[in-house]
């Protein structure tokens, strides 16, 4: 989460006026994460609430986005519900100095994002990641993923010299070599669904050693179970420590609690363990070589990927 549309306190009430939330007290700009404009807004009834501007996505993607998080929180995942406003729909337009954009409004869930994941709140998160999974596969709709093999291919060609010049040729001949290794494997045929794709730290909340919360759905899309639970192993249990072993067996104990992994899952998952490296890295270097302005912007280190794709090659 971020904030890119600076928003004051007429247009939160102006936006406010077509849902039946009470008033505002205040609100707070959310500066973790990169995609959205991102505030919390508490209202006088002590209630609090989060607000969204979209900055990246599609108006004609939105309408999934806010079906599938009312699904989730109705079924099982302990998950941001979205709010209806009075006309009954779900997303508000909003008139920003750079043209209309959309967004909305959602429950603020109780908890806390952490930095370190322990080994129980890791095995928690395991447990909620499965659960979404099982709560998702009711979910009708479908999303392709819009970070595949299309979408590595076009930025790493854009990115060639950029990245040389940034990074050194070590780290293009890394990310030419990768994807090449990519391109001759498959996983067309594991267990599939919709997945979250991006259940980084920040996007997950505890209550001491227990999840309270999966939050920021934007990512998801339809794709193999896998491939959501070797993104989340490389952004929670993989620390680049000598306990990352042990991390990951932590964090599947828990998922394989509530959903048990096929064999061919298990197959895959070191594969699938690189593939996830290189799209975060490639996605994090992206944004370091071409940022983008915001009033509260966070551009992560594409370094740390790099390090973990060298580790599952090893």
């Amino acid at each position: 989460m971020s904030v890119y549309t600076e928003l004051t306190t007429q247009h939160f009430e102006t936006i406010l006026k077509d849902y039946s939330l009470g008033k505002l007290k205040s609100f707070t700009g959310i500066a973790a994460g990169i995609e959205n404009s991102n505030f919390f807004i508490d209202m006088q009834s002590g209630e609090r609430y989060v607000l969204t501007i979209f900055e990246r996505l599609a108006g004609d993607e939105l309408p999934y986005f806010m079906r599938l998080m009312k699904h989730l929180a109705t079924h099982g995942l302990k998950s941001p519900d979205v709010q209806v406003r009075k006309d009954d729909s779900l997303i508000f337009d909003f008139e920003a100095e750079d043209g209309v954009k959309q967004g909305c409004i959602v429950s603020c869930l109780t908890g806390e994002t952490l930095d370190f994941l322990n080994e129980a709140q890791l095995r928690s998160s395991g447990e909620a990641l499965a659960t979404l999974h099982i709560a998702g596969s009711s979910f009708d709709e479908h999303r392709e993923n819009p970070t595949g093999f299309a979408w590595l291919e076009d930025n790493i060609k854009h990115m060639q010299a950029d990245v040389e010049k940034a990074y050194g040729a070590d780290a293009l001949a890394l990310l030419n070599d990768e994807l090449a290794y990519q391109k001759g494997q498959s996983v067309g045929g594991l267990p599939k669904g919709v997945i979250h794709g991006d259940l980084f730290v920040d996007n997950i909340l505890f209550e001491d050693d227990d999840v309270s919360g999966v939050i920021d759905f934007y990512y998801a899309h339809d794709a193999a179970y896998a491939m959501d639970i070797a993104i989340a192993i490389n952004a929670q249990a993989i620390v680049l420590g000598d306990d990352d072993k042990q991390r990951m067996a932590v964090f599947l104990e828990g998922y394989e609690s509530k959903r048990p992994l096929h064999a061919d899952e298990k197959d895959a998952l070191g594969g699938l363990l690189r593939l996830g490296a290189l799209r975060f890295w490639v996605s994090r270097l992206y944004d370091a070589l071409y940022p983008r302005g915001g009033a509260m912007t966070q551009t992560k280190d594409p370094e740390e990927y790099r390090k973990k794709l060298l580790l599952h090659r090893m």
